[in-house]
């Protein structure tokens, strides 16, 4: 696995070729952001979906739904009611899920992502993620039993993101 700083020098390498090789500025190679995150694709985590905390769930939901033509799970359908509400692109796959907090307030930072590790467990995560910096803020981890449940940190400048569960965790749960 590459550090990111090492995956932008490669990404900066293959599409300025003057800083290395003595190539005219001129006659730079055409590169795209997908150049970079091929580089980058063996990261350590990926954002699963981005979570909006709120006091209504369902109708926060039904409204970007309609703003943003996004679907919900014809599976699993939003209701009023619900304290979770996923929507989704149609096209991307991105997800923004809409989650009822308690508080008479909402929190400043409302919107934050959640992430899952690509090839290690959810507390490998962890213990790798406090080994660079980030502070745990809530650790909900098993708060529904075994293996379900989240670690909540903040980065060096204070924003907020989850950590979930592996998609190879999940798969061994079902």
């Amino acid at each position: 696995m590459i550090g990111v700083d090492a995956g932008v020098a490669q990404w900066q390498s293959a599409c300025f070729p003057s800083k290395i090789r003595g190539f005219d500025s001129r006659h730079r190679l055409h590169c795209f952001p997908s150049t970079l995150a091929t580089t980058l694709r063996s990261m350590s985590v990926f954002v699963s979906h981005t979570t909006v905390d709120c006091h209504d769930a369902f109708a926060l939901s039904e409204w970007w739904r309609n703003v943003l033509a996004y679907e919900m799970d014809p599976d699993d359908p939003n209701e009023p009611g619900h304290e979770e509400c996923s929507i989704h692109d149609p096209e991307s796959g991105h997800t923004l899920l809409f989650i009822e907090v308690p508080d008479a307030e909402l929190p400043e930072k409302r919107i934050h992502f959640d992430v899952r590790p690509r090839d290690r467990s959810r507390d490998e995560e962890i213990a790798w993620l406090e080994s660079q910096g980030a502070r745990l803020v809530a650790d909900r981890r098993g708060i529904y039993g075994p293996g379900s449940g989240w670690a909540t940190f903040a980065d060096p400048e204070g924003n907020q993101f989850c950590v979930l569960r592996s998609e190879a965790e999940l798969e061994q749960q079902e």
